[in-house]
């Protein structure tokens, strides 16, 4: 099975991997096969943009609602949140980047097939539809990191919304197995961890937060770990 992509779109990757060039992937257990979760640090966009056009296997990715909700709701998201808080530029510059900026990643968005999160009460709907499409055997990818400061090589926080997600599906009567990856942006390279049911954590009495916490932490470890020393 093949990531469900529209054909126009699978045409815009094959022109962006012109430019952009492929990371290697390094598994130090099984590579994912079924329907699971897998979290990953952002590393700005490097890391879901790599993900979107190099990860081969059928998935779907979270992201801001923002980024589905039309190009005057990605302009104001670009230049006021992401450019401006997180990138910590000058407001003048993340605004003018933002007007060039906002209609090729509108475009991109729309053939992305995001699962758009959110701060309230739709974070339902986002559970929902990440339901979906484990049914439909698909992988959600997650970038759980808090990147409200900016972006980080040492994670400060996960937050615990994937944890939300392998709980309904488990009380569905699915354990998901949750991979944790950390994408080493100067080596190019997603170092994925073996994989760890979702049941594992609740036979130890850990939920939300402490799943998330742990989590992080070991994002934290992948990130030190010394490439040459490992076997791909």
């Amino acid at each position: 099975m093949k990531n469900n992509r529209k054909l126009w779109f699978r045409g815009l990757k094959g022109f962006l991997k012109i430019f952009i060039r492929k990371p290697k992937f390094i598994f130090l257990g099984e590579k994912p096969k079924e329907a699971c979760i897998i979290l990953s640090n952002h590393a700005g966009a490097s890391g879901p943009l790599k993900a979107e056009l190099y990860f081969e296997q059928p998935f779907r990715l979270w992201g801001t609602y923002e980024m589905n909700s039309g190009l005057k709701a990605v302009y104001k998201y670009l230049s006021e949140i992401y450019y401006y808080q997180k990138h910590h530029w000058k407001k003048f510059w993340a605004k003018t980047f933002s007007i060039i900026a906002a209609p090729f990643a509108n475009l991109f968005y729309k053939g992305l097939r995001l699962i758009p999160t959110y701060k309230d009460s739709r974070l339902r709907n986002t559970i929902n539809e990440s339901v979906k499409a484990i049914n439909n055997k698909e992988k959600i990818i997650i970038f759980p990191e808090d990147s409200s400061q900016g972006y980080f090589d040492k994670l400060t926080k996960f937050f615990a919304g994937f944890a939300f997600l392998a709980k309904t599906c488990y009380k569905q009567g699915k354990d998901l197995d949750i991979f944790v990856t950390y994408y080493k942006k100067e080596k190019n390279t997603f170092i994925f961890d073996k994989s760890v049911k979702y049941s594992s954590f609740l036979k130890r009495g850990l939920e939300g937060q402490q799943i998330a916490d742990e989590l992080c932490k070991r994002a934290n470890e992948l990130s030190t770990l010394n490439l040459n020393e490992i076997k791909a």
